[in-house]
């Protein structure tokens, strides 16, 4: 598919984006006026289903090249597009199962081609994104968060597993990769249905794949390069220090669970210590695959994340110390991270596009 066609789709995931961060806003107390009033309680599945689903979807229809793999996009998109508009929560969320099981279908697409480690990983992340959908279809918006998470942490461990092919991990090594994938599938799908016994299962999972990843990732190396490369390295590492540190809070808390202020320090630690973190770390890469743009390096690309990093820090200290004003300091700083990311890239790619 053209470029040409690719940008709306990626404008319809961005819209998702910028209204799921407006409605986090919103949630912490900022007297925002979203276009409509359910968006508040479907912050998180604008930016687990339809953001997240239509980025990363667009980006396996594009490696694979076949027509009928846009329809996960499409439909991802869509879906974050008609609740904005205020559709009922039930609609988004059958486009956003459509989305979901097009993504799982051009998954096992690519392993069956190529019946490698990353790519079954990759497959067991897309499996999780319909299972959330289904949980916000059937009226459980806060059920669906573990199928957001593992969506999302199976997509990255899968794709940082292929890129460990310049410094292959050992065959005991990938064992228990694969071993700590089944544990994260399962204990996502147990949190839904079964949220007290799923949860912690799903934070030991993690803090698991966040020791692998920092032990055996290429970045623990390339962190010793410079320009892109060390730039690179330093928003994976610190990625997944955070996705250590939400799965030791919530360990930590006997009663970890919605409203709980372990619950959202966790939360964010992870969707956007080490999911955004891995975002900021890749851009520079997938952005040009996708839309054909250079994003030359410029060592500006660290102003969002030192912004990131910072804030969170600031929202997880509010929320452990029970400090309401400094959470809020905190989420306003994310989101002016994410604000300041997309202005970098943006300006990166018009400088490119002018010399």
């Amino acid at each position: 598919m053209r470029v040409a066609y690719r940008v709306p789709l990626l404008i319809a995931g961005f819209l998702s984006l910028g209204f799921g961060v407006a409605a986090g806003l919103a949630r912490v107390g900022f007297a925002i006026e979203l276009p409509a009033p359910s968006l508040i309680a479907l912050h998180g599945p604008l930016l687990g289903g339809a953001f997240f689903g239509t980025v990363i979807s667009l980006e396996r229809a594009v490696a694979l090249g076949r027509p009928w793999a846009y329809t996960a996009p499409l439909a991802t998109g869509t879906a974050g597009l008609v609740w904005i508009l205020g559709a009922p929560a039930a609609v988004g969320a059958a486009l956003l199962v459509l989305g979901g099981l097009v993504l799982l279908a051009a998954s096992l697409h690519v392993w069956r081609r190529q019946p490698e480690l990353h790519n079954a990983c990759l497959a067991f992340g897309a499996g999780c994104l319909p299972l959330g959908a289904a949980a916000v279809a059937a009226g459980d918006v806060a059920a669906a968060t573990p199928a957001w998470l593992g969506f999302l942490v199976l997509t990255i461990a899968g794709e940082r597993l292929e890129l460990s092919r310049f410094m292959p991990p050992s065959p005991g090594a990938k064992r228990a990769f694969a071993a700590i994938c089944a544990c994260l599938l399962l204990a996502s799908a147990l949190a839904v249905f079964h949220p007290a016994a799923g949860w912690k299962f799903l934070a030991a999972a993690a803090l698991a794949l966040a020791a692998w990843l920092a032990l055996k990732d290429i970045a623990r190396r390339t962190v010793r390069e410079r320009g892109l490369t060390r730039y690179i390295a330093w928003a994976l590492l610190a990625g997944y220090a955070w996705l250590g540190v939400g799965a030791l809070i919530a360990l930590a808390d006997s009663q970890f669970a919605p409203g709980r202020p372990a619950y959202d320090a966790a939360l964010h630690a992870w969707f956007l210590g080490f999911v955004f973190s891995m975002v900021l770390g890749h851009a520079p890469i997938i952005a040009p695959a996708l839309l054909r743009v250079s994003l030359p390096y410029h060592a500006v690309f660290y102003a969002p994340l030192v912004v990131l990093h910072a804030s969170l820090a600031a929202r997880v200290a509010g929320d452990l110390l029970l400090l309401p004003a400094l959470r809020v300091v905190g989420a306003a700083g994310s989101a002016a991270a994410l604000a300041l990311f997309v202005a970098t890239m943006a300006g990166r790619a018009l400088s490119a596009r002018g010399a």
